[in-house]
């Protein structure tokens, strides 16, 4: 059972594995409140995918780091992608492209989730017709996926949208969903350092426009992930004087370090 206030149902999403289920607000069609409150201007209006939809703009969103990061992200995974491929949550531009590409070269598949169907479906007007991806409605705080199904998977500027409790859960998703020895790579927003000046000029307007992503400021990604013992090895590396991170995770069990 479950309650309705004001529209939305708070859903129990049981957690795989834990003690209790983690209780989170979703309305009926189970897209999280935080969505439709906080990002309605940029991911869930239909005007607003119409709009963000550029490359140009993502780019520019990103301070001219978009191929870059873009590029960093696919170099981690490969030029040739075998097997299965996960991407968490839809991306503005042609990543997605660029990865279902390499997934070919590999005869793999890649499957893309999002809990918006906007999302979707403005990813499947970009993709070629003959593109190996399946695109899922699905919310990344639980994966409808059994344990180690994919061989790798990517989440791209997420992390810094999410609520911590969601952030925890779809890390703790991901990395359950990988199979030993899989690679996860994030990439996201992180700390800049002292000296750069969007360290002083961008926290105002993260704050206003994006306000769980200053929380990649204070607590790192790379923590999030140390805590989880199906980790095996971790390294990240900065960009762009610190404001973004590439996080690279070997799921544990896949032989030796």
């Amino acid at each position: 059972m479950s309650l309705t206030v004001n529209g939305l149902e708070q859903a129990p999403v049981p957690a795989q594995p834990g003690p209790a289920p983690v209780l989170h607000l979703r309305d009926s069609s189970g897209v999280p409140y935080y969505l439709k409150t906080h990002y309605w201007w940029a991911y869930v209006h239909p005007r607003a995918v119409r709009f963000f939809e550029r490359q140009w703009l993502a780019n520019l969103i990103l301070w001219g780091n978009y191929a870059r990061l873009r590029d960093a992200a696919l170099g981690e995974l490969g030029e040739s992608l075998p097997g299965r491929t996960l991407q968490v949550a839809c991306v503005y531009g042609d990543l997605t492209c660029r990865l279902s590409e390499r997934a070919a070269a590999g005869h793999g598949t890649v499957d893309v989730i999002d809990v918006l169907p906007v999302q979707l479906d403005n990813l499947r007007r970009k993709l070629p017709a003959d593109a190996p991806v399946r695109t899922l409605r699905m919310d990344s705080t639980h994966l409808a996926a059994p344990d180690g199904r994919y061989d790798r998977a990517l989440v791209f500027f997420l992390l810094h949208e999410q609520p911590s409790h969601d952030r925890e859960r779809t890390l703790d998703e991901v990395v359950r969903v990988v199979r030993p020895g899989g690679t996860i790579v994030i990439v996201d927003y992180a700390r800049p350092r002292w000296w750069h000046p969007l360290r002083y000029l961008w926290r105002p307007l993260l704050a206003a426009l994006e306000p769980f992503a200053l929380d990649l400021w204070r607590r790192e990604v790379a923590d999030l992930l140390r805590g989880a013992r199906a980790i095996r090895h971790l390294r990240k590396k900065s960009y762009f004087g610190g404001l973004y991170q590439k996080v690279v995770a070997t799921r544990a069990g896949g032989g030796p370090a």
